[in-house]
């Protein structure tokens, strides 16, 4: 799709239309953003596409279709994104469709294991939302993050794997002999083994004004939302690599970018600051917390901060807001699932899991396998999983290995 080929004719003040401009996001689809408050004859339109009434979101489609106030359920039919399942049971349910569950799905179907992947947003995770990947073997000159994620997808469809997407998973459960996903929708699917590949998601600062402004101001994917900021000012929250990287990509798009960082220093790697640091664009404050999130009309247009040293506090005029501050493993839905996740909510595996207080169940007469859960047959992989490095290649590789570890745990089924 192109650009011209979706418009969303909203309000920056409607939730509504902060969501499906999110769900378009996540799902790496082109769409065009009109705000009707800013331009009546857009507002025109709407209201004769409604009636006579003003209704938002309002989206419309290349084949002259629109749909308004749509559900997720109901923007995923008509982008005709796949959301059931052909069958109930499988050999192997993978969660999650980034670098580590497409690889291990693609491997295991060319071992003629049935497999279905499960995701929520756009295939190849947070990797498509990346600009580019520089350190990815294979790829002497880099490859975009969309590139990488489509070739992924790509890949495991020719092996035979089916795909899901725009489905959230509501909970994980293993009765008897075999493993249970439902799905939000409701559906219910089981099988033999079950690798959890979910990743992580970005933290929040968790204070004022921020819940208020996300998708109004409050951002956490350049690649997504940095277009909306041409010749604009930008504050970037953070000082490792994400928030270093994405700042530089941030500097295609907008005329200025300031990084807030907590420390005095940045976390990223050498290569990574140096360019930062040289960069004409980019403006770095040192010991800098963000304390509030402000606005106007419903659209953030400036931070309230603190020097963490001196004590001061100012107001920062900024157009938007990227925040890069580290990592939430995505693991809620394993509640009641059985499967010993650490402090932090990540996966503990393999090894790790004979350092507890007791054995876990289903262990007695074996140890686990490198990637596997407490829950014999149900695996982890990739930045969901404890001590996972959180980079690309590492998670395809662990893909690539629990999908053999899964191979081999079949066989003895």
């Amino acid at each position: 799709m192109n650009n011209a080929e979706i418009t969303v004719y909203g309000a920056h003040w409607c939730p509504d239309c902060r969501r499906s401009k999110q769900f378009l996001g996540e799902h790496q689809i082109p769409y065009n953003w009109v705000d009707i408050e800013q331009d009546p004859q857009s507002e025109a339109f709407v209201i004769e596409k409604n009636d006579g009434k003003r209704i938002i979101p309002t989206i419309t489609f290349a084949d002259g279709s629109f749909l308004v106030e749509p559900s997720n359920a109901e923007l995923a039919a008509k982008l005709g994104l796949k959301t059931k399942a052909a069958r109930s049971h499988y050999d192997l349910i993978v969660l999650g469709g980034g670098p580590a569950g497409l690889t291990a799905a693609l491997y295991t179907a060319r071992e003629a294991i049935d497999t279905l992947v499960i995701e929520r947003a756009a295939f190849g995770g947070q990797a498509a939302g990346t600009e580019k990947l520089d350190n990815m073997p294979g790829f002497p000159d880099g490859v975009t993050g969309i590139d990488f994620s489509e070739r992924l997808r790509r890949q495991a469809e020719r092996f035979g794997v089916e795909l899901l997407q725009a489905q959230q998973i509501a909970a994980v459960q293993s009765p008897d002999n075999y493993h249970c996903v439902t799905t939000e929708d409701g559906s219910r699917y089981s099988s033999d083994t079950l690798l959890i590949a979910t990743g992580s998601r970005y933290k929040r600062l968790n204070v004022t004004g921020e819940n208020e402004y996300i998708g109004a101001g409050v951002h956490f994917c350049a690649t997504c939302d940095g277009p909306f900021y041409k010749g604009k000012h930008v504050a970037v929250i953070g000082g490792g690599n994400s928030a270093t990287e994405e700042s530089l990509l941030l500097t295609k798009f907008a005329e200025k970018v300031t990084i807030l960082v907590r420390d005095g220093e940045f976390k990223a790697t050498r290569i990574i600051q140096e360019k930062v640091l040289s960069h004409p664009q980019i403006a770095v404050h040192w010991h800098t917390e963000v304390k509030e999130f402000m606005g106007q009309d419903a659209k953030l247009n400036r931070l309230g901060v603190r020097n963490n040293q001196s004590g001061e506090e100012q107001e920062m005029p900024v157009d938007g807001v990227f925040i890069f501050i580290g990592l939430v493993p995505n693991t809620g839905f394993l509640a009641d699932s059985g499967i010993l996740l650490d402090e932090w909510g990540f996966i503990v595996t393999g090894h790790a899991l004979l350092h507890q207080e007791k054995r876990p169940t289903g262990f007695e007469k074996r140890d686990p396998l490198l990637l596997e859960t407490s829950v014999p047959g149900i695996f982890a992989a990739g930045d969901v999983r404890d001590k996972s490095t959180k980079q690309v290649v590492s998670a395809a590789g662990e893909g690539g290995s629990a999908a053999l570890m899964i191979r081999e745990y079949l066989k003895g089924m």
